[in-house]
């Protein structure tokens, strides 16, 4: 569980921002739960605000940790995105921190890089409260805690180079204490990815194939489309007739190419039955709605880290779900019977309708809102919806679209003089274009 994320200096972030996930309202904690964190985050802001570059740089942190190894050559400095519009942004160090419960313990770890080298990182856990330091780095030296082997430790500092975290080389050489923070990132913090919206990955197949072990899945797609009555898998002999049919007769060369060295294969294709007059027809994945594909893009992600616990990030989440979907995956992290391990949803979008109701309900409660903004230096800057003392039941849609909260677009009168110069000239050149079209 993420209880906390702060950055500074990374692309449009100049100043430290943190985004903080602790509950602040007691009455707004979903019914039956005793959360450290907040089990959803909604980030919003006008276009180019910096919601993107919040979410990138926690993906940032997280690739660090995994591969800082793979990425540095040696001698070959790091690979950073520092403040761009301040110039003595390029010579200040980018920072990272994330507080992180794991197995009911606070683990704090963070680093600060340089366009060279690591310059500090630091790890601590806070068994029983109290805090415990497992190691502190200052530049090429790494001091352990008290309960650190100052020998290992040392053999790994020494095979560690200057661009590479310490603490991705002390998980790798199975160094206990690290291990539960170090695997966190991969494995409990998962990015929602906004590919082409094709959802035939072997996640995808493996649900449809089983649709009543997941029936959240069936849940969400007859949200997406009514018209759904039930899915499947069929196993299918793709040879050159049926790659014809799939392909409407323009079957791509390469296709053919390998077809005719490996011979005809069997695939497993998944589909979607909707009701028609005669009855329900199956029809393929690509045969669906953008909404439909898109959703099956995120869902298998989503319910696993709602089934297993995890935090759940996905940048834009309107640019492909209708917001009645975006509410329901909101509603299933809100809810304890459904997300049974504390998972979280930390999702940014444009939609102010999420900052509405859905049956009565709030659809994000009070210390569930963040908005980000810049200043008149392009800086961005974070600020959550509870600095405003809102009150129980206040219409916090209607407020932010009136610029109460801040964090919304602001276009002078100048765009509609542009638009209406713009059609004065449009009129010009039509009455022209009919005047030469008369000559002819």
């Amino acid at each position: 569980m993420l209880l906390n994320f702060g950055v500074a200096n990374h692309r449009s972030i100049r100043e430290e921002q943190e985004l903080q996930l602790h509950p602040a309202y007691e009455a707004d904690r979903p019914a039956g739960t005793d959360w450290e964190a907040v089990p959803v985050a909604g980030i919003f802001g006008a276009n180019a605000a910096g919601k993107s570059n919040l979410v990138g740089a926690l993906e940032y942190m997280a690739r660090m940790v995994v591969n800082s190894h793979r990425d540095a050559e040696p001698d070959g400095g790091i690979d950073r995105s520092p403040f761009r519009l301040d110039a003595s942004a390029a010579e200040e160090p980018s920072w990272y921190v994330a507080d992180v419960l794991i197995h009911g313990v606070r683990h704090t770890y963070g680093f600060s890089v340089d366009d060279d080298r690591v310059l500090e990182e630091w790890l601590y856990g806070y068994p029983r409260g109290r805090r415990k330091k497992i190691f502190e780095r200052f530049g090429d030296d790494v001091e352990p805690g008290d309960s650190q082997s100052k020998r290992e430790l040392g053999l790994v500092e020494s095979i560690t180079e200057p661009n590479v975290l310490f603490m991705t080389m002390a998980a790798r050489s199975k160094q206990k204490d690290f291990r539960p923070v170090y695997d966190w990132f991969p494995r409990d913090l998962r990015f929602g990815r906004q590919r082409a919206l094709m959802p035939t990955g072997h996640a995808v197949t493996r649900m449809l194939d089983s649709p009543e072990r997941y029936p959240a899945l069936m849940s969400l797609l007859r949200a997406a489309d009514p018209g759904i009555e039930e899915c499947g898998t069929e196993r299918v002999l793709m040879d050159e007739e049926a790659l014809r049919k799939r392909y409407g007769g323009r079957v791509p060369a390469q296709l053919l190419a390998r077809l005719e060295e490996e011979g005809p294969r069997e695939i497993v294709r998944p589909w979607a039955g909707h009701r028609g007059r005669g009855g329900v027809v199956w029809m393929d994945l690509n045969e669906q709605s953008a909404g439909t594909r898109a959703l099956l893009e995120q869902a298998p992600r989503f319910l696993s880290v709602l089934r297993r616990g995890g935090t759940f990030v996905v940048d834009e989440i309107d640019s492909s779900l209708h917001p009645l979907l975006t509410a329901r995956l909101i509603g299933l992290s809100q809810d304890p019977a459904t997300n049974t391990r504390g998972a979280q949803l930390v999702l940014t979008t444009h939609d102010a309708s999420l900052l509405g109701r859905v049956g009565g309900e709030e659809i994000l409660k009070r210390d569930q809102v963040w908005f980000t903004e810049k200043n008149q230096y392009g800086e961005t800057q974070l600020f959550a919806l509870s600095e405003f003392k809102p009150r129980i039941g206040e219409n916090h849609e209607r407020r932010y679209l009136g610029g109460g909260y801040g964090g919304v677009p602001f276009i002078d009168g100048g765009f509609s003089k542009a638009l209406e110069s713009r059609g004065d000239q449009g009129g010009e050149e039509s009455e022209a274009e009919r005047t030469q079209a008369s000559l002819f």
